[in-house]
């Protein structure tokens, strides 16, 4: 669960290291969970890269500390809050994505970073 003012680590080749949640896209949303978009501010980024410090971008939350319930039964939880860069039309703006990404990603119509990541948990 993604709060404002958390910090989250960006799992993309984009050039960004560090993002902070500004905001959470939808009606009234306190949280953010795995395959929800939010507004964040470029914290730490490195240099000579197309994304810097203090811009403020769209982004996907990828995996997440809380653990996520499946309808299996089963639950899964990852080490750290991870996010991926995404422009206006729902497309990454990086070219790979590093780490594994949760399968909810794919039932929130995220085809393109499913498709652009290694490992699907």
């Amino acid at each position: 669960m993604i709060q404002i003012q958390t910090r989250l680590i960006v799992a993309d080749n984009t050039g960004a290291k560090i993002l902070m949640c500004i905001g959470i896209l939808g009606k009234n949303k306190k949280t953010a969970k795995v395959g929800d978009i939010i507004i964040g501010v470029v914290k730490s980024s490195i240099p000579n890269m197309s994304i810097k410090k203090s811009n403020i971008v769209k982004a996907v939350v990828i995996r997440t500390k809380k653990i996520i319930k499946r309808m299996d039964g089963t639950s899964i939880r990852f080490n750290e809050n991870s996010v991926v860069l995404i422009n206006n039309d729902k497309n990454p703006i990086g070219t790979r994505i590093f780490g594994p990404v949760a399968r909810e990603i794919r039932f929130k119509n995220f085809s393109k970073i499913i498709s652009l990541s290694n490992e699907i948990v």
